[in-house]
């Protein structure tokens, strides 16, 4: 997919910058184009006469050198390039791009960038788990910046943790599949719910559940990667969203995400009901915090309104409809009953017997049932690649 492409390569000053020489071949032998933009910093780690050699192009590192093509040749090179990957980039690096600092030749690039960037952080882990880096990592993809997240093992400074720069096949990779699948579900509304409700008792104390909330996310996150505008309903969690596709919708309780659902559904084409929604709400609420006493309260349970039955009576045949069900016994009778009775066209079924699936892991394992009696198993895995799972199986279904 990168066959013509014409790509900018930032290389910032880390010892990771030895890496961008094999991602260059890599780049090149899959039939892009590449041309570099070093730090100074970078030329510490790796030779200009090394990346030369390989990119077949003049190294841009000085933006005042005298032997520049152009006087403004950041500006030549990103009307030249189709796409910007920067790997490694340090911390540094990806502060200036955040606050919009140009006083090297790869800050000054970024900033008259105006197409499709890809970053690869790299850095120790605790400066990689640091607030500032965080934030400005977070900046940077709610406007578009395309993160390749650092996975973690040994690092230089002899440290063990999150922060090693992606390894140059697999950055390929991911830059290969965003050209591959972009657009696939472009103009597709997409609505997913994630995470838990909380049905409050009083001020201070509520009834709730353990999801966490990251198979709702995953999927929110893939699909927004697949082009979909996509509007995300959350109970409480502590996740954020990454894609500029994603609209979030932030609730508390069952009753505030069936309304959001109600208003939002009539303009979906694919939804996907992945949270865990409370069964029963208190029927009567304490305004006050209500004190220990030696009798201990009774508190009476009312059903809440099941939303994904709402849903499946009101969908019409042009919508999709997936529900989860998450099962300790019986799960696939239990499954397929759920899929009739609420009118879907897939469900999604995991067994809390099953190891490493369901709340609070960052695994899972899934069987999806269809309405015409196909069926398909998965082995364990991240909730990443459940998330393509589930949204290649729908998509098949739209093909057909």
């Amino acid at each position: 997919m990168l066959n013509g492409k014409k790509i900018l390569l930032g290389i910032s000053g880390g010892i990771a910058a030895y890496k961008s020489v094999f991602l260059i071949r890599l780049l090149i032998k899959s039939g892009a184009e590449v041309k570099v933009i070093a730090t100074k910093n970078a030329l510490e780690f790796i030779t200009k006469l090394s990346l030369e050699s390989i990119s077949k192009n003049k190294v841009y590192f000085d933006t005042f050198a005298d032997n520049n093509y152009y006087s403004t040749e950041h500006i030549a090179l990103t009307d030249w390039a189709d796409l910007m990957i920067v790997a490694p980039a340090t911390a540094n690096i990806i502060g200036k791009f955040a606050n919009g600092i140009a006083d090297d030749a790869l800050s000054t690039s970024f900033l008259a960038f105006n197409k499709q960037i890809f970053i690869a952080p790299a850095m120790n882990c605790k400066m990689y788990e640091h607030y500032a880096v965080k934030r400005n990592i977070s900046f940077l993809i709610s406007n578009g910046v395309h993160f390749i997240v650092a996975p973690s093992g040994e690092l230089a400074c002899g440290y063990d943790g999150k922060g090693r720069m992606e390894e140059p096949e697999k950055i390929l990779e991911f830059v290969g599949n965003y050209y591959k699948k972009e657009n696939v579900l472009k103009g597709k509304n997409v609505l997913i719910t994630a995470g838990p409700t909380y049905e409050a008792i009083d001020p201070v104390r509520f009834i709730g559940n353990h999801s966490s909330g990251k198979m709702g996310f995953a999927l929110a996150e893939h699909f927004a990667d697949l082009g979909a505008d996509v509007k995300l309903i959350s109970g409480p969690v502590s996740l954020t969203t990454q894609n500029p596709n994603i609209k979030r919708f932030d609730v508390v309780s069952a009753d505030e995400m069936y309304q959001k659902c109600i208003t939002l559904f009539k303009q979906t084409d694919i939804c996907i009901m992945a949270a865990a929604v409370a069964d029963f709400t208190i029927d009567t609420k304490s305004d006050i915090k209500i004190k220990k006493t030696a009798e201990p309260p009774v508190i009476k349970l009312i059903p809440t309104i099941d939303i994904l039955k709402t849903l499946g009576a009101e969908k019409t045949v042009k919508q999709i409809l997936v529900g989860f069900a998450l099962e300790t016994n019986d799960e696939k009778e239990n499954a397929l009953k759920k899929l009739k009775s609420k009118n879907l066209d897939f469900i999604v079924l995991n067994s809390l017997n099953d190891q490493g699936a369901g709340f609070g892991f960052e695994t899972n394992k899934i069987s999806i049932f269809d309405k015409t009696g196909n069926n398909a198993y998965f082995k364990l895995k991240s909730k990443k690649e459940v998330a393509k799972d589930i949204a290649d199986y729908i998509i098949q279904n739209l093909k057909k």
